[in-house]
């Protein structure tokens, strides 16, 4: 008796995932000629050839695909800053870092991809989710530092850990904000520095 055959299987389209990364990818692009506030979903279906109902079965606005730009801009600041304090050996060290490497990896966005920084300036002044969760990593890796230094005698250990840690992320915050450094870009680097040693010396036991 003879074995049925069997059926072939149906090719396959491109998942959900790789749809979305598309999508993502060309919004880029677009942003990066045009601008956030002047695109339309619609021009980003035309650019990718996708009907706009289409796009909005992966993101339900603009807004949510800017989310996952914006959240990816910031990631990859927050991976060079601690990049930067990772191997530095006290906590006096890792902060002058810290600060030093927020400021550069937002002067970097700033002048390399301004339409893409307005995205930050702008999730930044809503806030976006994106932003938030950008800002409690940089507030974790503050109170890391913190720590540390009060572990090693570098630093007081009389004040609350968290009014410490707020006072010194109020501090920095024009500084790694994206909507506050492009208003504070003039003399950064010297003012960021004046500020680091004015923190660390308020710090001292």
């Amino acid at each position: 008796m003879n074995k049925p055959i069997a059926s072939a299987q149906p090719s396959r389209g491109p998942s959900d995932h790789e749809v979305r990364a598309q999508i993502v990818d060309a919004a880029t692009e677009y942003f990066t000629r045009y601008g956030y506030e002047k695109t339309t979903v619609s021009d980003l279906a035309k650019e990718i050839g996708f009907s706009k109902a289409y796009i909005y079965k992966f993101f339900d606005s603009k807004q949510a695909i800017g989310e996952v730009i914006c959240a990816n801009r910031l990631a990859a600041i927050v991976e060079a800053v601690s990049g930067a304090v990772s191997d530095a050996h006290s906590a006096t060290e890792k902060f002058r870092r810290m600060f030093k490497a927020l400021l550069a990896s937002g002067s970097a966005l700033f002048f390399q991809d301004r339409k893409l920084y307005d995205i930050a300036a702008v999730a930044a002044g809503s806030p976006w989710p994106s932003v938030a969760g950008y800002e409690e990593q940089i507030r974790k890796l503050l109170s890391d530092i913190v720590l540390l230094g009060r572990e090693t005698g570098e630093f007081e250990r009389k004040t609350p850990l968290d009014e410490t840690v707020n006072a010194i992320f109020l501090v920095m915050k024009p500084y790694f904000s994206p909507l506050l450094l492009q208003y504070n870009l003039d003399a950064a680097d010297e003012a960021t520095a004046q500020l680091a040693s004015l923190v660390l010396r308020s710090l001292a036991p």
